[in-house]
């Protein structure tokens, strides 16, 4: 089994640039895609947080979001380095390459691990995942499955609930497991997982969040996390799962990113294997075992990883559109999703100056946007 990644022995950023991408990430009305986006408009984290307000106002918000002063930043990446958390970018140690590659990736991931466990995160990664109120036959093949996922070098990453999680986490801790947290580093949950999270991260296995310390997680931040497994992932292995489950969810993300969806099969009278059994049906691959995992995989873990790369020496121009351009965008929109490459077409306005418009709704607050490159407005 091999797999290619390109060199993360160094930072890609400076101290002074990870301060500027935790301002921009933790700023209001920025996400994922829109960190992204003003990146690739402004050409670097300081040049987009000097126009934000200019953008917001722009865009029709009332006042200008808070943004994070500088000394805030730097408390927070003080306040994680004394929980042993480090703030990394995609590139970076620590940052799974997968990961990467989705396009709503977290700019910076906070990783809690043990400085000689960070090139573990670069091995490819498998998810489990699965009913909180499993059955013992569903705990024992979880167990089972991580084990020799494990002992086939891969890294076992799940979410750390109670279940099937909890299962694939213990018995993957001597070959490497991730738990991918929901809330911020110092507030786990389930609280009685602490223990759990301890012994991961002193066996050389990791705990990642994209949330800041002191972010209780609420029930939204699940499925959000749920992008992160799946996402890091090669592949997600569903065990016993209810219609409507999280790990349902876990299960669509996967196929949305490109990732392979395996399911075990269980009983048509037990409700725990109804969202697998469905999962099989709708073409998930049914395994009974760890080589079913392996050899769906390892074609693909053939293929190089290219990450992204640092900010651009020389920022891109910057495209201001003006008032008629940005009347006949909005118009254009609605609350059902319309693609970008649509708007553009529909509008005959440059790409630069849409998606420009686009940034400037978003951070007034009144933009949201989808996956597939879809928006809509709130």
């Amino acid at each position: 089994m091999a797999e290619s990644t390109s060199d993360q022995g160094t930072s890609l950023l400076t101290e002074a640039q990870r301060i500027d991408w935790l301002r921009l990430i933790r700023a209001d009305n920025v996400g994922a895609r829109t960190f992204r986006s003003l990146i690739n408009h402004f050409g670097s984290a300081r040049a987009a947080l000097e126009r934000l307000p200019e953008l917001a106002r722009r865009g029709g918000a009332a006042r200008a979001g808070r943004i994070p002063s500088e000394d805030e930043a730097r408390r927070e990446i003080e306040g994680g380095r004394r929980l042993g958390v480090e703030l990394v970018a995609p590139g970076e140690p620590g940052y799974p390459p997968r990961l990467a590659l989705i396009d709503d990736a977290p700019p910076l991931l906070g990783v809690h691990a043990l400085p000689d466990a960070l090139a573990m995160m670069q091995r490819p990664m498998i998810a489990i995942v699965g009913s909180r109120n499993a059955s013992g036959a569903g705990l024992k093949f979880a167990q089972l499955l991580a084990g020799d996922l494990g002992a086939s070098g891969f890294v076992v990453i799940s979410g750390l609930a109670r279940g099937i999680d909890q299962a694939a986490h213990r018995a993957s801790l001597g070959s490497g497991t991730v738990a991918v947290l929901a809330g911020g580093h110092d507030k786990i949950y389930p609280a009685e997982h602490e223990d759990l999270l301890l012994d991961i991260v002193e066996a050389r296995g990791a705990a990642i969040s994209e949330m800041p310390l002191g972010h209780v997680p609420r029930g939204k931040d699940f499925p959000r996390r749920n992008r992160l497994i799946s996402g890091a992932s090669v592949g997600v292995a569903v065990i016993e799962a209810a219609y409507r489950s999280g790990s349902l969810i876990t299960a669509r993300r996967a196929a949305d990113q490109g990732r392979e969806v395996f399911a075990v099969p269980g009983s048509p009278l037990d409700p725990r294997a109804a969202g697998t059994n469905d999962l099989i049906k709708q073409g998930a691959t049914l395994i009974t075992c760890a080589a079913d995992i392996i050899q769906a995989v390892s074609p693909i873990l053939e293929r190089p990883i290219e990450l992204p790369g640092r900010e651009p020496d020389h920022p891109p121009p910057a495209s201001d559109p003006d008032p008629s351009d940005r009347s006949r965008i909005v118009n254009l929109l609605g609350p059902s999703p319309v693609g970008i490459d649509d708007l553009i077409r529909l509008s005959g306005i440059s790409p630069a100056v849409v998606r420009t418009v686009l940034l400037e709704l978003e951070l007034a607050g009144r933009l949201e946007r989808h996956g597939g490159g879809l928006v809509s407005l709130n």
